[in-house]
């Protein structure tokens, strides 16, 4: 391996690699000290009030806490590490010789894309397969300790749970798995042949069932209706669960690409209306860890010139950017969801719109 690396790599190459991922691996490891440490006084009052054991704190929440907030600010470390380093770079007068010794720009980005290529697998593994399993770790110690705030029941849900069924529940009461003002109406295409109203509904998790009480059905059979009134109690199976009814954060970024995928597919019949946050989801796994060719690139472009007041000023401009760039990634989630704009173009508008000014920056860079 060693010989791999001093054959294909010259000496400039192994220096500029070495303090990009020392840099972007030193700020990582700050920021999760910071994180911890906030979040720790924070979160210190509900940890000892739930009496929550040092190992599923550690093991459990922490283990998912630091993955996630890492992999969401990393676009905004790695870009702050390829500004810094190279601005320092620019300041000390190393990067007029590489250029002069001709050397061209684009062989000085190499060793550049070879370290956000590095970056770029990590980040895309954690994307697809670390951070959901992290997650999941995470929120299951929030939800069994009741560490959020959030009220996670749903209530006026509507739903389809097969061609011709759909449901309505006022409200649900995940503590005795329990919903109210229970509606569910049968359709022969578009006239409506059977419609069933119960005041309760309770699953059973051990035979997993439902049972309606104080319940009535109307039976319609063209221009005749039947009505049957307080019919007491019935068990029936149906294809619907408490987990539609209850939603967490980050639900979505819990779930396994497998599960998403699933998700996807049932809730094409049941709820449309969700199917832009789940393709959300699912995109941004994938164009998330292209970040790092993007800001990388228009780190360089910013840093590499020389300029009164040393790395101070690149540095600032980087640190505006960056607030810019997780801007924009928020703005993209309310377009997709909110705004009905499809999600794969939603997910790239970040990395388009860095990538067009990085383009632009690279073309303006000293040469």
């Amino acid at each position: 391996m060693r010989t791999f690396i001093h054959r294909y790599l010259m000496v400039i190459d192994r220096f500029i690699i070495k303090k990009y991922l020392g840099t972007f691996a030193f700020t990582m490891a700050i920021f999760a000290v910071i994180s911890v440490v906030f979040d720790v006084s924070e979160k210190l009052d509900n940890f000892t009030n739930k009496h929550a054991t040092l190992h599923d704190i550690v093991f459990r929440y922490y283990a998912g806490f630091i993955p996630f907030y890492l992999n969401l600010l990393s676009p905004l470390i790695n870009f702050l590490a390829v500004i810094f380093f190279t601005a320092k770079m620019a300041n000390q007068t190393e990067i007029v010789p590489i250029l002069s010794g001709k050397a061209s720009f684009n062989r000085f980005l190499r060793p550049y894309f070879i370290a956000a290529s590095l970056i770029f697998v990590v980040s895309f593994f954690a994307n697809v397969y670390l951070i959901p399993y992290t997650n999941r770790l995470k929120n299951d110690f929030e939800n069994a300790n009741g560490i959020t705030d959030n009220d996670p029941t749903k209530s006026q849900v509507h739903m389809q749970i097969d061609k011709h069924t759909f449901v309505y529940l006022s409200n649900y009461d995940p503590t005795n798995h329990t919903g109210y003002t229970f509606i569910m109406e049968k359709f022969n295409g578009d006239t409506l042949r059977e419609k069933l109203i119960a005041q309760q509904v309770t699953y059973d998790s051990v035979k997993r069932i439902w049972s309606l009480k104080d319940y009535s059905v109307k039976y319609v059979r063209g221009l005749k209706e039947q009505f049957i009134h307080n019919l007491g109690q019935k068990d029936t199976v149906l294809d619907m669960h408490p987990s539609d009814f209850i939603v967490y954060d980050n639900v979505y970024a819990a779930m396994s690409l497998k599960d998403l995928n699933k998700n996807i597919d049932k809730e094409k019949l049941r709820r449309p209306e969700v199917l832009n946050n789940l393709y959300y989801e699912k995109f941004h796994r994938f164009v998330y860890p292209l970040s790092a060719y993007v800001l990388t690139i228009l780190g360089v472009a910013l840093s590499s010139r020389k300029v009164r007041g040393g790395v101070g000023l690149p540095l600032g401009i980087g640190i505006l950017l960056c607030f810019t760039y997780i801007i924009l990634e928020k703005f993209s989630i309310v377009f997709s969801i909110k705004g009905g704009v499809p999600p794969l173009l939603t997910v790239m508008i970040p990395n388009t719109i860095f990538g067009i000014l990085g383009y632009y920056l690279l073309l303006k860079a000293p040469k």
